[in-house]
């Protein structure tokens, strides 16, 4: 369904960081990475699409998380999305709902819901049944 996700950050060197990390815990490779420029992009594990970019602002304004906007990254099982969420919170991301079921979605649906260094809402789930 989707070709690339871009989400806009403020400080490029630590929301780098910050996703650098989860990708790797995610099994999402780096594809590229220009900080001159700056913009970073990662692979969805397996495959060269979808892709998922951070950048600055392309029109030069500032950036401003979006106000009911997510990005969901996909999860192997339900121990990877608790390790990455541990992970996000220690690389300076907010927590927005523990991991945990939320039936409400389907039986299997086993999330957590974090804010980026920059304020950009992320989820990280699992559908598995474990």
């Amino acid at each position: 369904m989707f070709s690339h996700v871009f989400t806009s950050v403020t400080d490029f060197d630590r929301t780098f960081q910050f996703y650098a990390a989860l990708m790797q815990t995610l099994g999402n490779p780096l594809r590229f990475s220009q900080p001159e420029k700056p913009w970073a992009g990662w692979n969805s594990k397996g495959g060269q699409r979808p892709l998922f970019v951070i950048c600055h602002p392309h029109d030069g304004r500032a950036h401003a998380a979006g106000n009911g906007q997510m990005v969901a990254f996909d999860a192997q099982n339900r121990q990877q999305v608790i390790d990455a969420y541990q992970q996000a919170l220690a690389l300076g991301g907010r927590c927005e709902g523990p991991p945990g079921l939320r039936p409400q979605y389907h039986a299997d649906y086993f999330g957590a819901y974090l804010r980026d260094p920059d304020g950009n809402k992320i989820c990280i789930v699992s559908h598995a049944a474990t």
